[in-house]
């Protein structure tokens, strides 16, 4: 049976390495994803959280590969959400390659049988979070809403 699983692909006029950084560093995620920011020491076996802007640790990890500014792979489990904290753990995967066109960012969100919900969840979100990113990165501006999501 195959794991449900999400894929987007999104170019951003920008280099891998400012990519990179937007997506790892805390003072760039706080500005595109609803104030929160990813807290990791980013070394494989290392712990991986992301947390809210009032301090919630809302979804727990450990990478599994990184490798900048190329790809970042964790582990993924939702802390917050009743129906998605027995999901898990998912598997997040950010492939940033140059091209012509700037760097392209795939993102691939998988969860293990079961958590289709999961994934229908991360559907609805990863467009707004990195079309927020693509915004900031291209304009200096993010997308209005991404700013203050509920908790």
């Amino acid at each position: 049976m195959n794991k449900p699983k999400f894929v987007y692909v999104v170019y951003i006029a920008t280099t891998r390495e400012k990519l990179w950084q937007a997506l790892t560093s805390p003072e760039w995620t706080r500005q595109y994803w609803a104030t929160c920011w990813q807290d990791s020491t980013w070394e494989v076996g290392g712990p991986w959280n992301i947390v809210n802007g009032n301090g919630t640790v809302c979804d727990t990890g450990t990478v599994v590969e990184i490798d900048p500014p190329s790809k970042l792979v964790t582990t993924w489990k939702n802390q917050i959400h009743p129906e998605l904290i027995n999901v898990g753990p998912t598997t997040m995967t950010y492939e940033l390659e140059e091209t012509p066109l700037g760097a392209k960012l795939t993102l691939t969100h998988e969860a293990p049988e079961g958590g289709e919900r999961f994934v229908e969840m991360v559907s609805a979100g990863w467009p707004a979070i990195l079309s927020s990113l693509k915004s900031l990165l291209e304009t200096g501006r993010i997308l209005p809403t991404t700013d203050q999501w509920p908790e």
